[in-house]
């Protein structure tokens, strides 16, 4: 057994020896598990006696077996040695991932949660959900059955639905009931998380929404727009126009979720240039600065690996973002979206209108100096706006 594997072993052990509350997760199958797509351990209260909950995800159901503290080492030993490659195990306060490789290899990551997280411990815990499965338009977009049941492959995405809707909902938290708000969504896609975001803040937040999304594809805006209509959305409309062609100068909110590359930058220099009290993206692609890095500093050794350069292109990339940002006058956060369980492309940054960084410019400069990078795009977007 590898290092990395022990000391995450007694981890686990030590948590259930101080008989401490925790989460785990498991992915990524092995070759001889063909049926469990993942799996979710947790601690339980059965009839006031601590148990350990397993919910195992196959492709059409889940299904939930119970185990004892005596069964809990072979049951560990089968998931991670025989069902799946990466174990993640959650704390109140902290969290572990180990990766195995095909061949062998493990690495174990650590970090501790600045925030407490809640690990409940009722077996018949009834998690609440931002959006209802039960939601009518769910269905029309391809993400529930007419029973109003969320189907088996689209789990994931209604997770991400809830988590997104949790976020905004948080960034908004100050917003008072009746007031007016305005939303430009970005390359809106299908659609999901934005009629989501409108459908939670109508008629949970009591807000009068407008929103738009914009997306290039004929077809998803005819969609979009036709089943807004359908259930009387008169707040939510669907237009065919790319990030350039927008205009966010009345927008109070501006948002692009996975929009590739620069296209992220275009729709952080349109909510800046429009004085959007919120700009809310999740990136997707980083290649502008991947292609631009020219590094001859102490770091290039280890970046000559092409993953790991490709991995600090992602970092430096959004960190001059957000940088960016608080030179424009916008209090930045830059955090997990979702599990990396659910989706790879798992980061988000929010802005939230406040006073500008005078010190985060020179920064920008120092970090683009280290790398051996000409320019940011956000910051030539900027400038020519400025031009003009």
């Amino acid at each position: 057994m590898s290092q990395d594997k022990i000391i995450f072993s007694d981890k686990i052990n030590e948590y259930v020896e101080q008989k401490v509350n925790f989460k785990m997760t498991f992915s990524k199958q092995r070759h001889q598990n063909k049926e469990v797509l993942k799996a979710f351990l947790k601690t339980v209260v059965i009839k006031n006696k601590l148990q350990y909950s397993v919910t195992y995800r196959y492709q059409r159901k889940d299904q939930v077996k119970n185990y004892e503290r005596i069964q809990l080492p072979e049951l560990l030993d089968n998931l991670m040695g025989n069902m799946f490659f990466n174990a993640v195990l959650f704390s109140e306060n902290e969290e572990y991932t180990l990766l195995q490789s095909k061949k062998g290899k493990s690495t174990l990551i650590s970090k501790v949660n600045p925030v407490p997280v809640k690990t409940d411990t009722s077996h018949d815990n009834i998690k609440y959900r931002f959006i209802p499965e039960s939601s009518p338009w769910l269905q029309d977009l391809g993400l529930a059955s007419k029973e109003g049941k969320i189907f088996d492959k689209a789990q994931d995405k209604y997770r991400q639905i809830n988590k997104y809707v949790e976020i905004v909902d948080g960034l908004l938290k100050d917003i008072p009931e009746e007031s007016m708000l305005t939303i430009a969504d970005m390359g809106s896609g299908k659609g999901y998380l934005t009629f989501a975001l409108y459908h939670y803040l109508t008629n949970t937040r009591k807000l009068f929404c407008k929103v738009t999304g914009y997306d290039v594809r004929e077809d998803i805006i005819g969609l979009c727009y036709n089943v807004a209509a359908k259930y009387g959305f008169v707040g939510l409309t669907f237009q065919q126009k790319d990030i350039d062609q927008v205009d966010t100068s009345d927008a109070d909110v501006v948002i692009a979720l996975h929009a590739c590359d620069i296209a992220t930058d275009m729709a952080i220099a349109k909510g800046i240039q429009g004085q959007a009290k919120y700009i809310i993206v999740a990136p997707c692609c980083h290649k502008q600065i991947r292609n631009a890095m020219q590094h001859n500093n102490l770091l290039s050794p280890i970046l000559k690996h092409g993953i790991l350069e490709e991995r600090q292109a992602e970092i430096v990339t959004d960190g001059i973002r957000s940088l960016i940002m608080e030179a424009n006058g916008y209090q930045t956060k830059v955090f997990e979206f979702i599990s990396t369980e659910h989706t790879p492309k798992n980061l988000m940054i929010t802005g939230k209108k406040s006073i500008p960084d005078a010190t985060a410019l020179s920064k920008v400069q120092e970090i683009k100096a280290f790398f051996g990078i000409e320019y940011h795009y956000l910051e030539k977007l900027l400038e020519s706006a400025e031009v003009k």
